[in-house]
């Protein structure tokens, strides 16, 4: 077992995934509007009808949008707003920065983890190592780092 690095509750994976959600909800409406607009300016409108996106396009946005929102952040510092305010830190196995196929695995991971009623991430709960399916799966572990000292 890795001893020596705090691991994150489930409670508190789940509160940074909470906030992160309040976060990623504008920027996938922020998308859907963008492709609207580009379908209108491309194809126009007929009159009075209601330009609407194909369901499937609109699912396909917000899964490119949600996998953007993450790598992007995960690249950038390891951590996503939700995370800094809970003070988890996503890293390798080794302690390395994540790579983008590491982020799009562990997006992927955690989207099944979820869908199985969210086994994967119960499973943080019995495993000695305190992973979840997503975080075996990419190879990658959610660190807690240490309360700041105040002044």
């Amino acid at each position: 077992m890795d001893t020596e690095i705090p691991r994150p509750s489930l409670l508190r994976r789940l509160a940074a995934i909470v906030y992160d959600t309040f976060l990623v909800l504008p920027l996938i409406m922020a998308s859907v509007a963008l492709a609207t607009g580009l379908r209108v300016l491309a194809f126009g409108t007929d009159g009075d009808s209601i330009v609407t996106l194909p369901p499937h396009l609109v699912q396909a946005l917000a899964a490119f949008t949600v996998i953007a929102f993450y790598t992007v952040f995960w690249r950038l510092r390891g951590q996503t707003l939700g995370m800094q305010a809970w003070r988890i830190q996503l890293q390798g196995r080794d302690g390395s920065a994540v790579t983008v196929v590491q982020s799009v695995v562990r997006c992927i991971g955690a989207t099944v983890s979820l869908a199985l009623l969210g086994a994967g991430y119960w499973w943080c709960l019995f495993d000695r190592n305190k992973r979840c399916w997503h975080d075996y799966l990419s190879r990658t572990d959610v660190v807690l780092l240490p309360k700041k000292e105040k002044n």
